[in-house]
């Protein structure tokens, strides 16, 4: 049995990652500092560590796999707390990393499709570019078995309904129980390639167990991609509410969508487009 560390576990991913896991049969450990993470969301049958991730060596030395999730997330917080953005995105990276080099651990970096965009639009693109960053220097330099997985707009169960800290779908959630209209940022013409988190875990998993090794960064998208207007329309249809157009944000990207196929091609991923049976699946 292969032990295998989960930081961030308590969160959205982390959980449903953990979930999986743990039915697959793994011994499993969290390491989260609830500063998003849920008690709610523990998995029975895992492990839970209260722990911020720079006392990582505070661990006991004996596992075999990491997925470094833990990560303070979304664009417009990061603003105005760009220094907590950095202490844990970019030192708690370095932190999991010479934690690895010293244990023989291999790391699965979450990293972000903001990537693929300009990294000083926001202290959150900046920081976990950074962190992808580090993992290449320590994958280079120090030839430690880390993969990068880069993210693209994640949904599903235990997503964050916070209003700050949400994605628009949390968002959304929150807003429809206070029955407020429906805020879509800017003209709602971006788009967003929405990826549920079940293919995000089954990609994770993929990458994890695989002796193949990306020279960059694997990118778990759909490789489609809807926009927020259309994706009121789906939240209408269910709810029949109402939106309101706010101001255009700094960050706010006009489009994501998958880079390239390599998760199919050469891991045999294959995600599907849940995104309406998802909404239309919430109970409110």
């Amino acid at each position: 049995m292969r032990k295998i560390l989960v930081t961030g576990g308590a969160g959205f991913i982390g959980s449903n990652l953990i979930y999986e896991l743990v039915s697959q049969g793994y011994e499993v450990t969290s390491i989260d500092d609830y500063s998003a993470g849920l008690k709610k969301n523990e998995v029975e049958g895992a492990e839970y560590i209260n722990l911020d991730i720079d006392m990582v060596d505070n661990l006991d030395n004996n596992f075999d796999i990491c997925f470094h999730l833990a990560a303070k997330s979304r664009v417009q917080p990061s603003f105005s707390d760009p220094t907590e953005y950095f202490r844990v995105n970019v030192n708690g990276t370095m932190k999991i990393m010479e934690w690895a080099k010293k244990n023989n651990v291999k790391v699965i970096y979450a990293g972000s499709s903001s990537k693929h965009h300009n990294p000083s639009d926001s202290p959150y693109a900046m920081y976990k570019f950074l962190g992808e960053e580090v993992c290449k220097l320590y994958k280079n330099s120090y030839s430690i078995d880390v993969e990068i997985a880069r993210f693209y707009n994640v949904y599903g169960p235990n997503e964050s309904l916070d209003e700050t800290h949400g994605n628009v779908i949390g968002i959304w959630q929150t807003k429809i129980k206070k029955g407020l209209p429906l805020p879509i940022v800017g003209d709602g013409n971006q788009r967003r390639d929405f990826t549920h988190v079940y293919d995000i875990v089954k990609g994770l998993i993929k990458i994890a167990f695989s002796k193949v090794s990306h020279s960059d960064g694997w990118e778990l998208g759909t490789g489609m991609n809807y926009s927020v207007n259309e994706l009121y329309d789906m939240f209408n249809q269910k709810f029949k509410t109402k939106s309101i157009n706010i101001p255009d944000q700094k960050g706010n990207y006009k489009l994501t969508l998958r880079e390239n196929d390599d998760m199919i091609s050469k891991l045999d991923w294959h995600p599907e487009d849940r995104l309406k049976t998802h909404i239309n699946s919430l109970k409110l």
